[in-house]
């Protein structure tokens, strides 16, 4: 008789520890993201503060992108021989000292060096959230539910950061885009240590492969930073550095296949899934960010829209995240499969970005920017869970970080990949309509447009590909 009372009390407990656990991953996660996108709002105002220059100004966001996205593979292998939990901890509490040492900046040097920093905590924090949320929760219908919790924090994070960064500029200063983090980086990380279970890890004795940990991490700074900085310098200028990547990826991918102890197993890549999900998300992730920053940039250059107002224009699409991830993705995942609901997302986001590319100049909000949100939140809503749960059920546990790592790293590439090649698409038409004599405005809109076409190409080739090889076997 005890037995049975004890059982189901051991279990609710176990259920609501593993959901505060969720809520705990999803609130660091949330301050990585938000950091993402909440400063290219207050641009302008820390230009003007600190003295930059056009392409000084550029490394603010840079020198974020640059650690956070070559660290990742490292950290989440690290994270696998150390304990998850004490990787994520730490990750937070070097991301919340380098939010205040951004906030408290007199400097440009000050600025970009504390920018890095916070690179390097949000690696650490986002490497190994996969990992721990898929041990978390096993069963494949709770999954579904917890990915796409997460999976909406973190769509809408993205978006949320374009209203904040304007919100707290307008209200306050730049300063307190990042002294924000102070707080929530304290409670999060003061939960973390409470509410998450600790795992020893395999041990550091097992190995990180060093030398091949230097090798992929060099390789991913060098992408991103060409990635990121190819708007701004020559070709002959990133033709080195792209060089030297390609140079270091090929010694890692030899060094791993012979190492005894490799960081980045290479069999992971004989994962159909895995490889595919990763491959489609650097394309769909490619298309998203170039809308997140043109279409920003349309509605504030061609429509006249200042800050807030962008920021408010923009505030449809994490609500409508948040309602279909939260409310509808995880049961339409269960009832039609992850594969069906992962094309039809897709679709929605091709469909979105077809009606972008004709955003004319005397364009308004309602007509040419609210249905486009709509259809590319819907898309993505749907699309994300699906997609995430793919590549996370092709790793085996003993790699779940390592995959974790992985799957992150290709949204940052695929996300500075697309907001590099959309960007200068944009401004080498404009340039050149401008010098033929066209209005700046005309010119402006129809730049953009010819970035959103190609957008739309890049998300018809990630649903092409997802149709290929997402196929669950067996079926035509």
């Amino acid at each position: 008789m005890t037995a049975v009372v004890e059982t189901p009390t051991r279990t609710l407990h176990r259920t609501y520890s593993r959901w505060t656990a969720l809520v705990v991953l999803c609130a660091g996660t949330l301050m990585t993201i938000l950091d993402g996108n909440i400063v290219t709002v207050a641009m302008p105002a820390i230009q003007s503060d600190l003295g930059f220059s056009g392409p000084g100004l550029a490394w603010v966001v840079n020198a974020y992108l640059i650690p956070f996205g070559g660290l990742l593979l490292l950290v989440g292998r690290l994270g696998d021989l150390v304990g998850r939990k004490r990787m994520f901890a730490a990750g937070l509490a070097v991301f919340t000292a380098a939010s205040v040492l951004c906030g408290v900046a007199t400097s440009q040097g000050m600025l970009i060096a504390a920018r890095a920093l916070q690179g390097v905590g949000g690696a650490m924090t986002s490497a190994v959230v996969l990992g721990m949320l898929v041990a978390l929760f096993p069963e494949p219908r709770e999954q579904a539910r917890a990915i796409a919790v997460f999976s909406a924090v973190g769509a809408a994070g993205g978006a949320l950061g374009t209203f904040l960064g304007g919100a707290l500029t307008q209200a306050l200063n730049w300063h307190w885009i990042f002294l924000i983090n102070l707080p929530i980086g304290i409670v999060a990380l003061l939960a973390a240590v409470r509410v998450l279970d600790a795992e020893d890890g395999e041990g550091l004795g097992r190995g990180a492969d060093y030398p091949g940990a230097a090798l992929v991490t060099g390789a991913l700074m060098l992408t991103v930073y060409v990635i990121v900085g190819s708007g701004d310098r020559a070709v002959t200028t990133t033709l080195l550095p792209a060089l030297l990547a390609l140079a270091l990826f090929t010694a890692f991918t030899v060094r791993q296949a012979r190492a005894v102890r490799p960081l980045l197993r290479l069999r992971l890549f004989g994962s159909r899934l895995l490889s595919g999900a990763n491959a489609v998300q650097i394309l769909m992730i490619a298309t998203m960010y170039g809308f997140q920053f043109l279409g920003a940039l349309y509605v504030q250059r061609v429509l006249g829209f200042g800050e807030l107002l962008t920021g408010t224009a923009f505030l449809p699409a994490p609500i409508v995240i948040g309602v279909l991830m939260l409310g509808l993705s995880a049961r339409t995942i269960g009832r039609f499969g992850a594969y069906r609901v992962l094309l039809a997302g897709l679709v929605l986001i091709v469909a979105g970005m077809a009606l972008l590319s004709r955003a004319p100049a005397d364009g308004s909000y309602v007509v040419d920017v609210l249905p486009v949100l709509l259809l590319l939140a819907t898309g993505f809503a749907a699309a994300m869970p699906a997609l995430t749960g793919l590549a996370m059920s092709g790793a085996r546990e003993e790699d779940a970080g390592l995959a974790s790592g992985l799957f992150n790293t290709t949204q940052v590439v695929g996300g500075s990949l697309g907001l590099a090649v959309l960007s200068v698409l944009a401004a080498g038409r404009t340039q050149g309509l401008l010098e033929g004599g066209t209005g700046l405005v005309a010119a402006t809109a129809e730049g953009y447009q010819v970035a959103f076409r190609v957008g739309t190409g890049i998300a018809v080739g990630a649903l092409v590909l997802a149709a290929v090889v997402l196929r669950p076997r067996g079926k035509v």
